[in-house]
């Protein structure tokens, strides 16, 4: 099958009707709620094993929105036309695959089978919300979608890696083999509202310390750097390349690379904190660096990110003082 890119911009082919996998989850809940704004029917399946029904309340009175509470391990059986599938199921946090790493394999392999599936029987666009995980700790600066990556297969981290590289693997050969249209978004570190608190991830987890006045918990020694994107851009990504023809993987990420000190100390400064620094261990396998090569994003789809990280990060502190208060 012809991998052709689409046209550089933002816009293309309308959607009508969606299913969004994992779509009661932080990124999720975003990618329902403005498909449901631009006037789309969305079909929002979860398990609520990591997603939250707080999520989308606002979106459960609207007419254009349905929930169905499912695990995309079993078959997925949704009525009636679909010409857009994102798949987002799986669990997407270190804390959360740590203690659910069967789950989060079969998420990868079955579940990606199933929904796979079902964008074939439909005739959809499918999309899989991969991640810059399937680099691995990169030994390649910044990370460009042609890199393979520096992954350990039998990591403690290799339940999530290794999950989305058999998920691409899988939409890989479902297009090749079926025809079927799909699409690979690689994400780096997205962020903003809906995050759980305790989800461990490293924005989240530095707010709430700074908004109760406990010490911040820096893993290793700081110096490991991401890279941020807030999630009202990230969600600009994905349906970019939902809207395209580009079956190849395209990284959607902000190219703005921080130290974790730096982060801690952008978010105290924005709290208003007086909270210290301690340092725990880092995880197994820890990526050092990550940044990710966005030319890509910008010449196929004519996308990059467009809000600041003091913007995104003042946003998002405002949302989780909101939800403490």
């Amino acid at each position: 099958m012809s991998q052709e890119a689409g046209p550089p911009t933002e816009a293309g082919r309308t959607v009508r009707r969606a299913v969004v996998t994992g779509g009661a989850g932080f990124l999720g809940s975003h990618l329902c709620r403005s498909l449901v704004g631009e006037g789309a029917e969305v079909v929002c399946v979860d398990n609520l094993s990591t997603g939250r029904l707080r999520n989308v309340a606002d979106l459960r009175e609207n007419p254009r929105f349905t929930f169905v509470e499912a695990d995309v391990v079993e078959p997925l059986d949704v009525p009636g036309p679909v010409d857009l599938v994102l798949h987002l199921a799986c669990p997407a946090s270190p804390l959360d695959y740590f203690t659910m790493p069967v789950a989060t394999l079969r998420a990868g392999g079955q579940g990606t089978y199933h929904v796979l599936c079902l964008a074939r029987e439909k005739g959809a666009r499918f999309v899989l919300t991969s991640t810059s995980e399937v680099y691995g700790n990169p030994l390649e600066h910044p990370q460009r979608e042609d890199y393979w990556g520096n992954v350990n297969p039998v990591g403690p981290r290799a339940v999530y890696d290794e999950s989305k590289r058999f998920s691409e693997a899988m939409a890989v050969a479902f297009r090749e083999q079926y025809g079927v249209d799909t699409g690979i978004v690689r994400l780096f570190n997205a962020y903003g509202p809906a995050m759980r608190d305790d989800d461990g991830r490293v924005v989240p987890t530095f707010i709430k310390q700074a908004l109760a006045g406990e010490p911040f918990s820096v893993m290793g020694d700081g110096n490991q750097t991401r890279s941020l994107c807030y999630v009202e851009d990230t969600v600009r990504g994905i349906l970019a390349l939902a809207r395209s023809r580009e079956g190849t993987p395209v990284n959607i990420g902000n190219p703005q690379e921080i130290t974790m000190r730096e982060l801690a100390g952008h978010i105290l400064e924005l709290t208003g904190g007086t909270s210290t620094f301690t340092y725990v261990d880092a995880h197994p396998d820890d990526p050092q660096r990550r940044r990710p090569d966005i030319t890509k994003a910008r010449t196929v789809l004519g996308w990059e990110p467009r809000v600041s990280l003091l913007d995104g990060l003042k946003r998002t502190i405002g949302a989780f003082a909101a939800e403490r208060a």
